[in-house]
């Protein structure tokens, strides 16, 4: 290891040599990290096609946007299924393309109402004779109304849906680029409720019919439930409401739209239904759209925005405007967000023997913690791996008994940190000599999966701590 190196991770770390143990406490650089189930969700299509991702050149992916993870589709199925069995994938795939391309994922709502086009449902399914009622928005069913939502309970609407959800899923269901997909099946925008369009009810079984016909053709994917599912249509919300509960047990997860629509107190009304999410699969949350809400005043600086991460305990964030917009302006609250958004898994302490034997036993002792509002439902394992001073793998070292899942999440600076102590087996094929340590963590193999806020980073998510000899076997 060059001596400067040496030097910076001890300037950085706080890195103590003595009784032949070294320390490292390394301090959390406080970057943003994009990182597996979470981050920020950037709404390319929202609902109308030129919201918020037409500004945007084909080549611009708005990397800059500090831990953006997902980029989201939500369109209406006319769209994709203009003529029955006759699919324009294209609009779903040609945006999808450019972020796979950056490493990233995308989310999915199909949406079946609209206030501001007639046919979200193609025309064709109203002329096979599914049932549905003319609406004026926020108004109600009004015979000639400019907008249609269909009876979510028809048979007709419900076998053609089916047959869409079929084919939708054999494109989507189980691929690694998609990181979750909403119902959007039900109610205006897609969020199960009436409010703007029929203002008529929607039954208990017509939201679990709608649940099992997604669960029907996505086996693999994350399906989301709205907290919106509860209010049943353009009903008073019911706490006792069984659709969420009915979404819970059949192993969806939830998302609130919109934070911040209102101010205040209304900032948001469900981080109590989060409760019974969170601990096991991700919540995501999506902010009103940000100008109408600043118009309001309701935005103000937004810090109701980082309460309710704080208090969903969500992973996902949406970026519910143009993005760069929403970035210049809110900057610093993005970056509070980006602390504790989803997990951020801090190497507290490092402890290891600085000299180790060929053939022999090599002892590491750290304390994690997880400095996010959320568990890392996929887990992963610490490991070391040492390297050569041409940068080569000469061992690869997994804390089998540390899984990161089980870290606990706590208020800011306030998470319980978990000590692990392992003894390893060096391998046998290991030389005498100085090796540069890394730390990562990832599979239970030792690929690093997950990006760690340290520096040093080899770019592939293995961070410098240090050093260890290896000296030769013992005759």
């Amino acid at each position: 290891m060059q001596m400067g190196v040496w030097v910076f991770l001890m300037a950085v770390s706080g890195a103590v040599a003595q009784d032949g143990w070294v320390t490292m406490r390394p301090q959390d650089t406080g970057e943003a990290l994009a990182n597996p189930g979470m981050g920020w969700v950037l709404h390319y299509y929202d609902n109308v096609p030129d919201n918020y991702g037409s500004r945007l050149a084909p080549s611009d992916t708005v990397d800059d946007f500090p831990g953006l993870s997902v980029v989201y589709l939500r369109i209406p199925w006319s769209y994709i299924e203009p003529e029955e069995g006759r699919f324009n994938w294209s609009v779903l795939d040609t945006p999808a393309q450019r972020w796979v391309a950056k490493g990233k994922q995308i989310a999915l709502r199909i949406t079946c109402c609209e206030s501001w086009l007639r046919w979200a449902t193609p025309e064709w399914v109203h002329r096979a004779g599914a049932k549905g009622y003319d609406f004026e928005p926020w108004v109600g069913v009004k015979e000639g109304g400019p907008y249609w939502e269909p009876d979510y309970s028809d048979p007709i609407f419900l076998q053609k849906l089916d047959n869409f959800l079929g084919a939708l899923a054999k494109r989507y269901d189980g691929s690694p680029e998609v990181a979750f997909i909403d119902i959007g099946s039900l109610g205006v925008w897609g969020e199960g409720h009436t409010f703007a369009s029929t203002r008529l009810p929607i039954a208990l079984e017509t939201f679990q019919r709608h649940i099992d016909l997604h669960l029907k053709h996505f086996k693999r994917t994350l399906l989301v439930a709205n907290d919106d599912f509860c209010f049943r249509g353009a009903g008073p919300l019911k706490p006792e409401d069984e659709t969420i509960d009915y979404a819970r047990q059949k192993g969806l997860t939830l998302r609130d739209d919109s934070i911040l629509v209102q101010g205040g107190e209304n900032a948001y009304f469900h981080a109590g239904m989060a409760q019974a999410f969170w601990r096991d699969r991700p919540v995501i949350l999506e902010c009103e759209h940000y100008g109408p809400s600043k118009e309001r005043g309701y935005w103000q600086d937004g810090r109701k925005y980082l309460q309710a991460v704080e208090e969903y305990h969500a992973s996902y964030a949406s970026i519910h405007w143009w993005p760069r917009e929403f970035l210049e302006e809110n900057r610093a609250l993005i970056e509070r967000i980006n602390r504790r958004l989803g997990y951020r898994f801090q190497l507290v302490e490092a402890e290891w023997q600085k000299r180790a034997k060929v053939g022999g036993r090599w002892e590491v002792r750290w304390r994690w913690r997880n400095a996010g509002v959320a568990p890392c439902y996929r887990g992963g394992y610490p490991a070391i791996t040492l390297k050569d001073d041409k940068g080569g793998i000469v061992a690869v070292l997994v804390d089998e008994g540390l899984n990161v899942r089980s870290l606990p999440v706590g208020p800011p600076e306030g998470a319980e940190a978990v000590q692990s102590r392992v003894s390893f087996a060096l391998p046998f094929q290991l030389k005498p000599g100085r090796y540069s340590v890394y730390v990562s963590v990832g599979t239970l193999t030792g690929t690093p999966e997950i990006a760690l806020p340290l520096p040093g980073n080899d770019g592939q998510k293995r961070y410098l701590l240090g050093e260890v000899e290896v000296a030769p076997e013992s005759p």
